[in-house]
């Protein structure tokens, strides 16, 4: 009987820097495979090759999380007054706003466990592996460490492999790396401290093979593969609460003492300095108490955040997430991937240069639009460009095609981005009757391409293209402007250094006239060099401009790749991310050396981050916000999807972006475009603005309702407005005219000033006694009218019908002042811009005239029909409170106040 097998015996370490016969020993396989009874042992140790789901939280505890909110605590204290006075009408209106906040948060919620279902979605189904001596297909979940598994082109990657054998294999692994062009790979072992992306010799789940063949030995299944470490980063990133989040519940503490403070006094007095019942005095209290709690505020801060992702999404950016939408606002740090959101992960050539003349190609991405320039002699070209074209056209595997969503590409980049720039020079080999005779394809060995090509009147030529290197070392004369001529390596060395410098990849091309009816290896020598192609992943042009507002912004841009650093630092001058003339770099090898004390100190320095890993992403984040900086994270590959779900706003692109990343993000750009981010901050500054004018706003309403109770009590006098009618203007305010101000544009240099501090409160102190000053304000005019109108002889109940009156069209003129907290509201401005106010206050008046005169409202409300004559006293009362503010804020208008408005 075969002896048991523990997990442990089935590990072998750094796979990637052994020799396959260590790994074959270490994982007791060999080129035959498993056999079945072996492989079923196997999979009991190990357990199957699928990613574990993450325990989740209950459905009703994740609702109930919602209400764990100190507003909320407010306003279910509210509703359990309410109850004990047996006001169910209050009750259920306070609950409602409660339950509608909830229900909303519930829906956006769940973004961990989908990132996390993502990223199991990427496992490869099935498998062709070698087991009992033969090939078959099984399914991928029954893979095992020491299976033998082979590849071929199209194949995703069912496990972590170490490869035995590999035949001109290229992976795209920009998923998983960043890389925008396919790694190749080979079987001999590498450097134990190379990072993901250098590990030629191995395999990894969930990438896709682009060309050639493999087998390799399963090495990691499941948790244990590369993506299973990247689940288990995205698990343990953890969520940051964010600064609206921080603020709101700061305020809602600092709220509740005072209203418990300032309830506790007014009992005393009520009770102590004019012997109030204790039965009127706990009326009076709770009145109090339901007049100093803003029970809008809630909804106010949720249906504000929601009215701002839908005018997101019309800016092409989708919020998963309705805090996300104020975050924004605050962010201090964009932390960008750069294949694909900072470039348009669509390789082009970007200079041609032969032994004649240079040239310069305009164009980007795979569209054949563009022009070949000289840019130096004449600015004629001849042969020496007609013949490096045709290399481009006629070696190359890869097709340019239309459909009704542009050109695409069909093959691999590289190559793609040499047929497109023989399309842009109008060469078209086949059109002209040129035929492949015979192909020897690309492989990672020798690092070049041949093709043996016969054109129309029946000559024959072998077109090589590949690493510079490998063909200067096969040439032996180089093409000149009379012909062919002594090969200058000297003049190229130092041409492919000065190309690789701006961060071009450099690819060379070279023919010889033939007779052959077959190419090997051996027939590529004493070739003819014709010139270097210089290639580029091209930045978006839009992503420039946008940098450049961001650094306006006081918004630091910094770029995370997976790239090498001279592509990375070439790509970062070109967008203008850079201005230094050197740079300072920082590679993940030189990162992996810095303990994160370290890293702290030089994190805000370093623009550029070269050859990082996923874990590398969450240090340099985390890094970040230990220096208080607000940081929203860009990327589109599973290696992503950790550092987004740290971030404090993760924002990932809808196009290009794998699932998982999508899931983890709060943000998810419909464009994949960089300057989409731009426009995003810009619109969470506006909304942020909106919202601190909204609340600036709101608490007057409440301020001046809780002024009036406590000097009616504090004097001995009949209170002015009942507890129901209290919560009558509250949400009548809250719903009507609050909702207004969330629909204001933007101010004018709100992309000019640096983002705002994360910490404090969400209304500065300034404000504050702003807001008090207003309440007085109001509450003096309700007070006055109910005074006025009491001393004509009415009845309680039509004086009060006046004071909520008062209350309401009061309001109705702040709301005008706080259009523009930052300058004059006496300015024809205050009557554009904005349609919502005007729908609001007609909504407003026609509920207050419902309020009024419909006779069911006078029964629940205890208000009462109102003569015209009736109505002037509140709308002076609105007059005068709105020019009473404007002088406020004329003597109050000062640099601090705009700072903060």
């Amino acid at each position: 009987m075969a002896a048991p097998v523990s997990e442990a015996d089935l590990e072998s370490p750094r796979s990637y820097a052994r020799p396959v016969d260590e790994v074959a020993a270490a994982l007791r396989t060999s080129a035959d495979g498993l056999s079945s009874d072996e492989a079923g042992r196997r999979l009991d140790a190990v357990g199957p090759n699928v990613l574990p789901e993450a325990k989740r939280t209950p459905a009703w505890l994740r609702f109930l999380s919602h209400f764990n909110d100190t507003l909320i605590y407010i306003l279910l204290a509210a509703a359990a007054i309410k109850a004990v006075m047996a006001d169910w009408l209050d009750v259920w209106v306070i609950l409602a706003v409660a339950i509608i906040n909830a229900v909303i948060g519930y829906a956006q919620e769940g973004r961990a466990e989908k990132a996390l279902a993502g990223i199991r979605g990427m496992l490869s189904s099935d498998a062709s592996v070698r087991r009992d001596g033969s090939w078959r297909s099984v399914p991928a979940a029954e893979l095992v460490p020491g299976d033998v598994v082979r590849l071929s082109p199209g194949d995703k990657v069912p496990a972590d492999l170490r490869l035995v054998q590999a035949s001109q294999l290229r992976i795209d692994e920009a998923a998983l790396t960043g890389e925008s062009v396919p790694a190749s790979k080979h079987t001999d072992p590498v450097d134990a401290d190379a990072g993901v992306g250098d590990r030629a010799s191995m395999a990894f789940s969930g990438t896709i093979v682009s060309a050639g063949q493999a087998r390799g030995i399963v090495t990691g299944t499941g948790a244990r593969t590369e993506i299973g470490k990247i689940q288990e980063l995205v698990g343990g990133a953890g969520a940051l609460t964010t600064p609206l989040t921080k603020q709101l519940d700061a305020f809602g503490r600092v709220l509740t003492l005072v209203i418990l403070g300032m309830a506790a006094a007014m009992m005393l007095i009520g009770r102590f300095v004019h012997g109030m019942p204790f039965g009127e005095l706990v009326s009076a209290t709770i009145g109090f108490a339901v007049a100093a709690i803003p029970e809008g505020l809630p909804a106010l801060v949720t249906i504000t955040l929601a009215i701002g992702v839908q005018q997101m999404a019309r800016r092409r950016a989708i919020t998963r997430k309705l805090p996300a939408v104020e975050t924004l606002g605050s962010v201090t740090t964009v932390c960008s991937d750069k294949t694909g959101t900072l470039t348009k992960n669509e390789m082009t050539v970007r200079r041609i240069v032969t032994p004649v003349a240079r040239y310069d190609v305009s164009g980007l991405g795979y569209e054949p639009a563009g022009e070949i320039e000289r840019t130096d002699g004449d600015g004629r070209s001849g042969g020496d460009l007609s013949a490096v074209l045709a290399i481009a056209d006629l070696c190359n595997d890869a097709n340019i095609v239309s459909d009704d969503d542009g050109w695409k590409l069909v093959g691999e980049p590289t190559e793609g981005a040499l047929r497109v720039v023989a399309m842009k020079g109008g060469h078209d080999g086949e059109a002209e009757g040129v035929r492949r005779v015979d192909v020897l394809p690309f492989d990672s060995e020798n690092k070049f391409m041949a093709t043996l090509n016969e054109g129309a009147d029946g000559s024959r030529a072998l077109l090589v293209k590949g690493a510079p290197d490998r063909l200067l070392d096969r040439s032996t004369r180089q093409r000149g402007a009379a012909g062919p001529e002594e090969l200058d390596r000297e003049f190229w060395d130092a041409v492919i250094a000065e190309l690789s410098a701006e961060g071009l990849r450099v690819l060379a091309a070279a023919r010889k006239p033939s007779r052959l009816d077959e190419v090997g290896i051996d027939d590529v020598d004493e070739l003819e060099f014709l010139g270097l192609w210089g290639i580029l992943d091209p930045p978006r042009p839009e992503a420039v401009e946008a940098i450049a507002d961001c650094h306006r912004a006081g918004i630091r841009v910094k770029m995370i790749t997976g790239d090498h650093a001279g592509t990375a630092v070439a790509i970062s001058r070109e967008m203008g991310l850079v201005s230094d003339d050197e740079p300072r770099v920082l590679t993940g090898g030189e990162l992996e050396s810095l303990s994160q004390e370290k890293l702290k100190d030089v994190v805000r320095d370093v623009d550029v981050y070269a050859r990082t890993s996923p874990e590398h992403k969450i240090r340099i984040v985390r890094a970040l916000q230990s220096h208080g900086e607000v940081v929203a994270m860009t990327g589109d590959g599973v290696n992503d999807a950790p550092a987004l779900t740290r971030a404090n706003v993760g924002v990932a692109m809808g196009i290009k972006g794998t699932e998982a990343t999508k899931e983890a993000a709060e943000i998810v750009l419909a464009d994949d475009n960089f300057a989409t981010i731009r426009s995003a901050i810009r619109e969470g500054r506006r909304i942020y603005d909106n919202l601190r004018k909204s609340i600036v706003f709101l608490l007057p309403t409440n301020g001046a309702q809780s002024l009036v109770i406590l000097v009616a009590v504090v004097f001995g006098l009949a209170l002015p407005l009942s507890p129901v009618q209290v919560l009558w203007v509250n949400m009548v305010t809250a719903v009507t005219l609050s909702l207004a101000l969330a629909y204001e544009p933007a101010e004018p240099g709100i992309m000019s000033r640096p983002p705002r501090s994360s910490g404090g409160s969400i209304i500065s102190l300034r404000e504050l006694l702003f807001v008090l000053i207003v309440s007085v304000m109001i509450g003096g005019a309700t007070l006055a009218a109910f005074a006025i109108v009491r001393a004509t002889g009415a009845e309680l109940d039509v004086a009060r019908t006046v004071s909520v009156s008062v209350l309401a069209l009061g309001q109705l003129a702040f709301l005008l002042n706080c259009r523009f907290l930052r300058r004059s509201s006496l300015t024809r401005d205050v009557l554009r811009g904005n349609r919502v106010i005007w729908w609001s206050a007609a909504a407003l008046v026609g509920l207050q005239l419902i309020y009024t005169y419909v006779p069911f409202m006078n029964a629940l409300f205890d208000s009462r029909p109102l003569s015209a004559q009736a109505w002037l006293l509140p709308l002076g009362f609105a007059v005068a409170i709105f020019f009473a503010v404007e002088g406020l804020k004329a003597l109050w208008r000062a640099p601090e106040l705009d700072a903060n408005a």
